[in-house]
């Protein structure tokens, strides 16, 4: 089955320049995603999303690893066979998301248009996680 998933999901730049740039890109938000297992307010689903897109045109051999890890290898599968998200894990988006645009907000950004800006982005954020399909 996993093989199935990552046959159809590859699609393999033809430069081999480009999929160094693209292994390169797996490899760094895979780790933040690593980063946010530990620290609670880094999301970890977004990131391991990314990487997934990235292997998945830079390397087979990335692709199957990561599809077939323990930890990150359901997130994967689960969005590409378009189940969806579990209503946890999209609980723990929203409020990530509202916790990290909160502090922002509040007491690092000074400038009102960007304070804004970053409102109205986490806005779009949460209705967009919400519309996701609901794994059941």
């Amino acid at each position: 089955m996993i093989d199935s998933i990552v046959s159809t999901q590859t699609t393999l730049a033809r430069s081999r320049v480009v999929r160094m740039v693209y292994a390169s890109l797996g490899m760094l938000w895979l780790g933040i995603a690593i980063v946010g297992i530990v620290v609670p307010l880094i999301p970890t689903t977004g990131p391991v999303l990314l990487a997934g897109f990235f292997f998945s045109r830079s390397s087979e051999r990335f692709d199957l690893w990561l599809v077939s890890h323990r930890v990150f290898g359901p997130i994967i599968r689960d969005w590409r066979a378009g189940v969806g998200f579990s209503p946890r894990l999209k609980a723990i988006a929203v409020i990530a998301i509202v916790a990290t645009f909160t502090l922002s907000v509040g007491w690092i950004v000074d400038s009102r248009p960007v304070r804004v800006g970053l409102v109205l982005f986490a806005i779009g954020l949460i209705r967009y996680i919400l519309r996701l399909p609901t794994k059941r």
